[in-house]
C-alpha cells in the first residue's frame, strides 16, 4: 500500500476499513477515459465505473455522479435530484475530492460530495471504478458503491448518442 500515491493510499485506508475486499491495483497505462480503462483491462467500457464531478449553483457544493463508461451523464435529471448544476473546472475538482481529473475515486473524498449512482451500472457483475490516480483502478460490485458511498441509485444518465 505504500507504493501507491498518496491519494490512492486514501483509497486503499477506505477500503480496508470498510472491509471491501479488493485494493486498488496500479495499471502501466494511464486510464484516464473510460476506454482507455476499458482498453486496459479487457472489460467492456460500461464497466467502467465513471466518477463525474459538477458545481451545485446554490452553495457551491461538490456532485458526484458515478455512472456507467457507456453513458453520459444527463444534467437535468441530475438537477432534478440536487438543484441546479454548472461544470467544476480542474482546480474545483481537485480542491473538493482531493483529486485530478481522470483519476477522481468514487470515495475518500477530501471533502465528502453529495452523491448519486446511475442505475445502469446495476447491468453489470463487477465494474471497475478509479482508485484517486489515472493509473490506479480497483473492482467491486455495483451494489457495492451504495455500501461505500450511502448514495441511492437513480437514473441519471443517457445512452451515448441519444
Amino acid at each position: 500500500m505504500t507504493d501507491f500515491p498518496e491519494s490512492t493510499q486514501r483509497v486503499a485506508a477506505a477500503l480496508q476499513a470498510a472491509g471491501h475486499p479488493h485494493m486498488p491495483r496500479m495499471l502501466d497505462d494511464a486510464a484516464r477515459t473510460a476506454q482507455q480503462a476499458a482498453d486496459v483491462l479487457g472489460i467492456l467500457v460500461g464497466q467502467v465505473a465513471k466518477s463525474i464531478i459538477f458545481r451545485r449553483k446554490s452553495d457551491d457544493a461538490a456532485v458526484l455522479v458515478i455512472t456507467s463508461g457507456d453513458r453520459r451523464v444527463d444534467e437535468k435529471k441530475v438537477e432534478a435530484h440536487v438543484g441546479k448544476i454548472g461544470r467544476a473546472d480542474a482546480a474545483f475538482v481537485k480542491e473538493r475530492t482531493g483529486f485530478s481529473i481522470g483519476g477522481v475515486s468514487p470515495i475518500a473524498h477530501a471533502t465528502p460530495p453529495v452523491t448519486l449512482i446511475d442505475q445502469d451500472l446495476l447491468r453489470f457483475d463487477v465494474v471497475w471504478a478509479a482508485a484517486g490516480h489515472p493509473h490506479g483502478v480497483f473492482p467491486l460490485h455495483p451494489s457495492d458503491l451504495q455500501r461505500l458511498t450511502g448514495a441511492p441509485v437513480v437514473d441519471v444518465a443517457q445512452e451515448v448518442g441519444a
